[in-house]
């Protein structure tokens, strides 16, 4: 079989995952709400998408790349394949929005005002106060002659271009922006009209409709709200290799940061505006988005957050404390004990910062070390930290200030930690430290003990309610040597020869998940039990899919969760008979990587931070940790049938590249995401 029929493009499957995240906002067994909630998902997606890995294409394409990817395509066949799928995508967006939000909204008794010309008297008297009160202040309205040069657009900053005639020189014709401020709402409510509906507009049609009065000496000749994509991509591309690397610095060190990559406009936009915008920022035609709606989807999570309109969404779930806790009991009393397994978010994050928490506090802790890769902006966990230091005890701290889009917020907690007297790590060169682990020593009466808390997902309490994510505490020794080993390897020490239980990436995780893969075929091949079942965020690692195809070909069960990209093509015969694959897209992301090996008919569980895809395996510093304890792996066993029954938010991908929901017909409905809530309540 050639390569790309063995290889889905890895940009086009993410695509495929916003599709599956679209048709949530267009499933009407959903509440009008959230399915709000599920367009606005999509515009954010597709925004980091355009931001990070179509500016990476564009750089390939820069500077000249030829290689092609694991499906056969080269970067300018991968853009040209993005941009005519995003322009279908984004139509289909607003034809949702257009179509269907509208009218249900307003049947609802809420109305986005879509054209500031119908507005009644009365409302056009408070949009105009309004204006000239909140909004005329902080406006700075730009002209562009040959005096002034077009001015440099942030990256996503929503902005309204002007074309405007002197009314002394009348044959001249400038540009002229003024920027949509941020620092302001965007969604104003404003009075009611006969219908009694609460009614609301946009912050740029109230600016639009009011634009004359920042340019009194001259007639608008039109105004149109715009938006422009920057790269944001700060760093080369780590999944491709050095010589990618070496080719960009070459050929791009005069480069500019921010090459415009996507421009979103009104459709209605004038002809002499476009073109003045298309030529200022240097952008081609395919990358020009003509919008039928507002300009980004993001401001429907403030419509959601409106007040009043409860009945149109879900129930709130709250965490339920943990079926293995008892929170009138010590903590670490009760780790001692035995082994404990944390499912969030049915089950509350709380007992993860309680843990750092106590450590802080008690007088017996000599030190505490933990990883930290995105943390929530009022982290108690940070707090505890820096309160431990304060008491006298040793507290290291790994920081990766390399975690996307969170770099600032990261560099505002090292310091802070810093100062009050934390040993802060910056990560290791050349990698991306991902792993979530947490190290507490304390001296007890039988000598020092070592307590640990190993995780699928960050040390935040707040994406915590909203992420699926597992961990584990245990105070098992050999747990404990290897949390050190870790700890000592990122602070600069050597690592040991030998590790008792975790896997690290980039050390050996990829030659242990391939063995483990390999054990699966042999056993097989001489007809022993041989199943695997693998939960991640992603799967695109050329290395571990070849592997996977082998396994199937030798008979291997297997079954993959996988939510967004997925490279491997399923079902095709003579190729991926033995392995199906299904996507769960419901009210939580996602997040927990599982691994399931039958191991011949003594199963072997194994939970980490890594995803199956180059980055996680070669570039970061990820861990994988297995699950020794039978009632915990009964548990796990039992999650993992559960997801792989669901038939409400499944999607299956199909042989030919497509996904699918899954046919209900005969079946239980069984919602995954729902059952765990309900289980974790009944405890």
């Amino acid at each position: 079989m050639e390569q790309k029929e063995c290889f889905q493009n890895r940009e086009l499957s993410w695509l495929d995952f916003n599709w599956r995240v679209l048709s949530e906002a267009r499933d009407k067994n959903i509440p009008l709400m959230e399915r709000l909630k599920f367009l606005s998902i999509t515009a954010s997606n597709l925004d980091e998408f355009f931001m990070i890995r179509v500016a990476s294409l564009k750089d390939q394409v820069n500077a000249g790349y030829t290689k092609k990817d694991i499906a056969g395509m080269t970067s300018k066949e991968q853009i040209d394949a993005i941009l005519k799928a995003t322009h279908k995508f984004a139509a289909t967006q607003y034809t949702t929005y257009n179509r269907s939000f509208l009218p249900a909204l307003r049947k609802a008794g809420l109305k986005i005002v879509t054209e500031y010309e119908k507005l009644t008297q009365e409302q056009t008297d408070y949009v105009d106060t309004y204006f000239k009160q909140e909004v005329f202040p902080v406006l700075t309205p730009m002209a562009v002659d040959s005096s002034r040069p077009f001015p440099l657009i942030r990256n996503k900053s929503l902005n309204i271009g002007a074309l405007l005639m002197d009314k002394k020189k009348k044959d001249t014709i400038d540009f002229a922006l003024v920027q949509v401020p941020s620092v302001l709402p965007r969604v104003v409510t404003i009075p009611e009209d006969e219908d009694n509906c609460t009614t609301i507009i946009l912050l740029e049609q109230i600016i639009e409709k009011n634009i004359q009065k920042l340019f009194m000496n001259y007639k608008v000749l039109c105004a149109t709200p715009f938006r422009v994509m920057r790269n944001a991509d700060l760093t080369i591309d780590e999944d491709e290799a050095a010589d990618l690397l070496i080719e960009i610095e070459k050929q791009l060190k005069k480069r500019q940061w921010g090459e415009a990559i996507r421009l979103e406009v009104e459709d209605n936009i004038d002809k002499r505006l476009l073109k003045t915008l298309r030529r200022e920022l240097h952008i081609a035609e395919d990358s020009i988005f003509k919008i039928n709606g507002p300009l980004d989807l993001t401001f429907l999570m403030k419509v959601y957050d409106l007040e009043g309109f409860e009945q149109l969404k879900d129930k709130k779930y709250i965490p339920q404390p943990p079926a293995m806790l008892d929170p009138t009991r010590n903590l670490f009393e009760q780790i001692r004990e035995r082994d404990i397994l944390l499912h969030h978010p049915y089950e509350s994050f709380e007992p993860v910062v309680n843990f750092v928490r106590a450590a802080a506090k008690d007088p017996n802790v000599l030190a505490i070390k933990q990883t930290l890769y995105r943390v929530s902006s009022h982290s108690p966990i940070i707090a505890s930290l820096a309160e431990a230091a304060e008491n006298g005890k040793q507290v290291s701290v790994l920081v990766e200030l390399k975690a996307r889009f969170d770099e600032e917020n990261n560099i505002v907690w090292a310091r802070k930690l810093e100062k009050a007297g934390c040993h802060v790590i910056y990560g290791l060169v050349g990698l991306k430290t991902h792993s979530k682990i947490t190290l507490v020593v304390r001296k007890e009466e039988d000598g020092i003990r070592r307590y640990v808390h190993l995780g699928t997902g960050n040390y935040n309490d707040s994406t915590a309610k909203l992420y699926t994510d597992m961990g584990i505490f245990t105070c098992k020794p050999r747990y404990g040597e290897d949390a050190t080993a870790v700890f000592n390897m990122l602070s600069g020490y050597s690592e040991p020869l030998a590790w008792n239980k975790l896997s690290l990436a980039p050390l050996w995780l990829r030659d242990r998940f391939l063995s483990l893969i390999a054990r699966e075929c042999d056993n097989a091949k001489k007809g022993r039990p041989a199943a695997i079942i693998a939960k991640m965020n992603s799967l695109c690692d050329p290395g571990i899919i070849k592997a996977l195809y082998e396994a199937s070909a030798a008979g291997v069960n297997i079954r993959l969760i996988v939510r967004g990209i997925c490279c491997l093509r399923a079902g095709v015969p003579g190729l991926s008979e033995n392995i199906h694959v299904r996507s769960i897209v419901g009210t939580f992301l996602e997040h927990s990587r599982i691994f399931y090996f039958e191991n011949g008919g003594i199963p072997e569980f194994y939970m980490g931070s890594a995803d199956w895809m180059p980055r996680n395996l070669d570039k970061r510093v990820e861990i994988l940790f297995p699950v020794e304890d039978p009632e915990l792996q009964d548990k796990i066993k039992h999650i993992l049938d559960i997801q792989l029954a669901d038939t409400k938010k499944a999607h299956i991908l199909m042989p030919d590249g497509t996904y699918e929901k899954v046919d209900q017909r005969g079946k239980t409905p069984l919602n995954s995401q729902m059952y765990f809530c309900k289980q974790a309540m009944e405890h």
